[in-house]
């Protein structure tokens, strides 16, 4: 019976070894986010421009995208020096996590339009534009909560004037996040979250 406490015991403590680490190296990633629920998982330095926001730019837009690609994937692009590409953040679609590439005080590249870029966090949202079904409630719902706290630490307002989807950039050639993005119910998640 001893025995038996005795090798439990070497295995729980063996197995909190193991996961403290990675416990500790996650709480680490969330630490290094703007938003706190976030995950760093930082884009290539090469694929966006350091900057001082928003004493340098004034933030006061709200970028809204859909990848046309997986979660994964477009993490991998931000982080593919090749792309010249990134956002602040994406959201999964399954249950909403939200990953963090570029600090806010950085200037991601998102847009297509480079005045939007220096006055914008840009959010991406894992799905098609054709296939609602990436459009779950958890997507919907971390995305506003996001979307809400950058409003409120930017003081910009919880409307459609200035949270925007990335067809509405001037000169934008792109179309998300898309005719099956609903607004409606967007807006009023941002303005109860």
């Amino acid at each position: 019976m001893d025995r038996r406490r005795l090798l439990r015991g070497a295995a729980a403590a063996a197995t909190a070894g193991v996961l403290l680490p990675a416990a500790r190296a996650q709480a680490a990633a969330r630490a290094d986010t703007d938003y706190p629920p976030a995950l760093w998982t930082p884009a290539t330095t090469v694929n966006y421009t350091a900057a001082s926001r928003p004493s340098e730019y004034p933030v006061q837009y709200v970028v809204i995208h859909v990848t046309q690609e997986t979660f994964d994937d477009t993490i991998g692009i931000f982080q593919n020096p090749e792309k010249q590409v990134s956002a602040h953040y994406v959201v999964r679609s399954a249950d909403g996590h939200v990953a963090q590439c570029v600090r806010e005080r950085n200037v991601a590249w998102h847009a297509g339009n480079w005045d939007y870029n220096t006055r914008s966090v840009g959010i991406e949202h894992e799905g098609w534009i054709d296939q609602a079904a990436y459009f779950t409630n958890a997507l919907y719902e971390r995305s506003a909560a996001l979307t809400a706290s950058v409003c409120d630490r930017y003081g910009i307002p919880k409307d459609r004037s200035h949270i925007i989807g990335h067809s509405e950039v001037p000169g934008a050639t792109h179309t998300d996040p898309g005719p099956l993005w609903d607004w409606s119910r967007y807006i009023r998640l941002v303005n109860f979250a």
